[in-house]
């Protein structure tokens, strides 16, 4: 029976140690999407059944991280 405490108890601490080094995507990141995005679209790596969802998502990105450059100037005020 102790050997099932144990295991139960090596399982419980797994999750906290996943969390404690949090995402590790940034701003950068996203940019660096976007322009990949816009390459791969560009040399016509997508079906165009696939367009209206890239396009989408590209807008969604775009306007994301035009948000996040208005509140950076802000936030070294």
């Amino acid at each position: 029976m102790s050997e099932d405490t144990t295991v139960e108890a090596e399982v419980a601490a797994t999750p906290e140690t996943s969390e404690a080094q949090g995402p590790d995507l940034t701003v950068q990141d996203l940019q660096a999407l976007k322009s990949i995005i816009d390459v791969a679209s560009q040399r016509g790596a997508f079906k165009p059944t696939e367009m209206m969802t890239v396009g989408q998502t590209y807008g969604k990105l775009e306007t994301f991280l035009a948000a996040v450059a208005q509140q950076q100037p802000a936030q070294g005020a």
